[in-house]
């Protein structure tokens, strides 16, 4: 199997008269843990949100795995089912228990045994720390554990590739902690992973590659120690420099 689990190639995408991306090139290899930073409107999401094509590209190709997602005759939903994504907010199905928000999409996508399905989703809440939880309800948990719970059900599908859309910014700053661990975790396991994040320190410390965007492109890239300990272009220093010193006034980032 190739060494390269994601490639971008000239990606765009436009909303109405809007150009959020403007012709973006990603290679993330398999077992890498690629974050993507930058300002509120840089475009972080919405690439995230075409690797999946949950957003459908207007130019470019996504290849995952060997497979051209952006080819008009592949098995988009075959191949969605092998890349789980993690949104800000948990998306659960607040009706169902924890353990039946892991099973549901193993039924009745990936038809495996009622049987089957709980014991690989009691596994992946094990993972994530949360096996006592499997009989609770969503709204008997904190911000934190549904963020976890929607990682362990992610994990539940066996995708080859994990997308995480700023997974952490709908916590309370206490919670942050508990699920950006599980991350490491799987970062440790050789999980592939991108990561739209505003926390510096988990892409400094986890990060192979750090990625800076800004007005729908890549402004620069390259090792977590460069991009962030020692960033080259302006608009990357001026950007860090906001982020990581609350206390610095520059120009305002735009929305």
């Amino acid at each position: 199997m190739s060494e390269i689990s994601v490639e971008i190639t000239g990606l765009k995408k436009s909303f109405g008269s809007l150009d959020v991306l403007k012709g973006i090139d990603v290679t993330v290899n398999r077992g890498d843990v690629v974050c993507i930073i930058g300002p509120s409107g840089s475009g972080k999401s919405t690439l995230l949100r075409c690797v999946n094509l949950l957003e459908e590209p207007n130019g470019g190709k996504i290849v995952v795995n060997g497979v051209e997602l952006t080819d008009h005759d592949v098995d988009i939903d075959r191949e969605r089912t092998k890349i789980g994504m993690v949104f800000q907010s948990f998306n659960l199905f607040s009706h169902l228990n924890v353990l039946a928000n892991l099973t549901v999409a193993q039924r009745k996508v990936l038809k495996r045994g009622e049987k089957e399905a709980q014991e690989i989703a009691l596994r992946n809440l094990d993972r994530v720390g949360l096996k006592e939880k499997a009989n609770a309800m969503p709204a008997q948990l904190s911000g934190g554990q549904q963020q976890r719970v929607a990682i362990a059900r992610a994990l539940s599908m066996d995708p080859d590739v994990m997308l995480f859309d700023e997974p952490t910014s709908a916590l309370d700053p206490e919670l942050v902690g508990d699920v950006l661990g599980v991350m490491r975790q799987l970062a440790d396991e050789g999980m592939t992973m991108l990561v739209v994040t505003h926390e510096m320190q988990f892409a400094r410390e986890v990060a192979d590659k750090v990625i800076f965007m800004d007005g729908g492109y890549i402004v620069e890239e390259g090792p977590a120690a460069e991009v962030i300990g020692n960033p080259q272009e302006a608009r990357t220093q001026e950007f860090l420099a906001r982020v990581l010193d609350p206390t610095h006034h520059g120009p305002s980032d735009p929305a």
